[in-house]
Formats: structure tokens, C-alpha cells, sequence
């Protein structure tokens, strides 16, 4: 499963569409974000995001991390997402609907 990479011109529909994808199908989802225009988009994605889910029964907690990644021989400072199904989710729904939502979550950079 790879990162979902938030930029600040990111579309947030676009990056919610991917960590909803990516949870029904991985179970698990992480989003990173480098910059406060950046961090924004990947928040207001994530409270659509968990919309989408909570419409099939999902319910999903975040775990906000502090990462450092380095970019081009320089040491930045990111945010990661880290978003899981709650004890409470129930996936028996989503397994008929996988498949229309795999295209999304083949597409883990926005």
C-alpha cells in the first residue's frame, strides 16, 4: 500500500475519494502532507472522506503523526494521516462494492 501524497493544489474530493478507496480495500490508509496549505487539503479530504465511509458502515479513527522525510538531500518535516477502520466498522457491505471502488484506490497520489 503506498502513501497518499497531499500537495497544497491537491483537489480534496480527488484525495478523499482515494483514502476512502484505500480503506475499503487495504483496511488502512496513510496520507502525508509537507506545509500548512498541504496539511489543509489533506484535513478537509479526510473529514470528506470519512462521509464516504460512514455511508457503507465504516467508521474510521486518525492518528496524526509527526514524519521527517527527506527531499532532495534536505530533512522536511511532515504530517501523516494515519486512517483505520474503529472496532465498530463493518466491512460484510463493502465486500460487494469492492470492485467499483478499485480504480480509486489504485490511484494513491493526487
Amino acid at each position: 500500500m503506498d502513501t497518499i501524497k497531499v500537495s497544497a493544489n491537491s483537489r480534496t474530493a480527488a484525495v478523499a475519494g482515494a483514502i476512502a478507496g484505500v480503506v475499503r480495500e487495504h483496511h488502512r490508509a496513510v496520507v502525508q502532507a509537507i506545509g500548512a496549505g498541504a496539511v489543509n487539503q489533506a484535513v478537509k479530504a479526510l473529514v470528506l472522506a470519512t462521509g464516504y465511509l460512514q455511508n457503507d458502515g465504516i467508521h474510521v479513527t486518525c492518528v496524526p503523526e509527526f514524519v521527517d522525510i527527506t527531499i532532495e538531500d534536505k530533512v522536511r518535516t511532515a504530517i501523516k494521516l494515519v486512517v483505520e477502520p474503529s472496532a465498530n466498522s463493518d466491512f460484510t457491505a463493502v465486500r460487494l462494492s469492492t470492485r467499483a471502488h478499485t480504480v480509486r484506490a489504485e490511484m494513491p497520489q493526487v
